[in-house]
């Protein structure tokens, strides 16, 4: 961009060139496979992430190679299968960048550089059941790349609610600026969970259930449906969507 400038202000080219050279810059064209937007960081705060399903692996595997060549960021996918991290480990084991994936989430982060920081901020993570696990984990790993430290607890939904209170007694106290909260079946607990707290909850409704509550879609309904106010809500199975707004409120100042 400043090269872009200079070129301007010397006289080197136009406005209107300018201005074409600048939309082209914010995006990384990986051989007509994909356009990657480099630049979403600084307008959002978050750097944009490869959603893995459906696309070829051949595909992914060009993405990811030009993306390391071309920028400076880390790499985040999501939903990536273990057979698929497997391969692509396998492929980039002589480079020098660090591949941390969380099988349980199934998210890959590709790290050029590893910086510690303090945490500018606490994130409360809770999972109705065991099943949720993997929703919630790959909300975790978002939060923490995204700078901020995440306190969760998991397996403590409506059907044994007094395990409930203790832990959002604990994370209050360790001041925690926002919730996740996900839950499939009939989703009660994010709505338990904003009747006991002055903080953003963000539900996150997970494919978990059977029969009528099957896919995520009565889970999905109930969240949409909370009569105690403060809640926002994801779609089914987004951990990933619901920590980046989780990151958008921290980040509002």
């Amino acid at each position: 961009m400043k090269d872009i400038l200079e070129k301007l202000v010397n006289g080197e080219i136009n406005i209107a060139q300018a201005e074409k050279l600048l939309k082209t810059n914010n995006i990384l064209e990986f051989d007509e496979i994909a356009k990657f937007d480099i630049k979403r960081s600084d307008r959002t705060g978050f750097p944009e992430a490869i959603f893995s399903p459906s696309k070829d692996f051949n595909d992914l595997i060009i993405i990811i190679q030009n993306y390391l060549k071309k920028s400076n960021e880390d790499l985040i996918i999501t939903k990536l299968s273990n057979e698929r991290y497997e391969k692509i480990l396998e492929i980039f084991k002589e480079t020098p960048y660090v591949f941390d994936y969380n099988k349980r989430a199934q998210i890959l982060v590709i790290r050029k550089q590893i910086l510690k920081k303090e945490p500018k901020a606490k994130i409360g993570i809770i999972t109705a059941g065991t099943s949720d696990i993997n929703i919630a984990e790959e909300a975790r790993v978002i939060i923490e790349e995204g700078g901020c430290e995440a306190i969760t607890s998991y397996d403590v939904g409506v059907a044994g609610i007094h395990r409930l209170f203790p832990q959002i007694a604990n994370m209050l106290k360790e001041g925690v600026e926002a919730f996740i909260v996900c839950a499939g079946m009939e989703g009660a607990l994010p709505s338990v969970v904003a009747g006991l707290v002055d903080v953003p909850v963000i539900g996150v409704p997970t494919s978990v259930g059977y029969g009528v509550g099957e896919g995520g879609r009565v889970a999905l309904d109930a969240m949409l449906q909370s009569c105690a106010p403060g809640i926002a809500v994801v779609n089914i199975d987004n951990g990933f969507g619901a920590a980046v707004f989780a990151l958008t409120i921290i980040n509002r100042d």
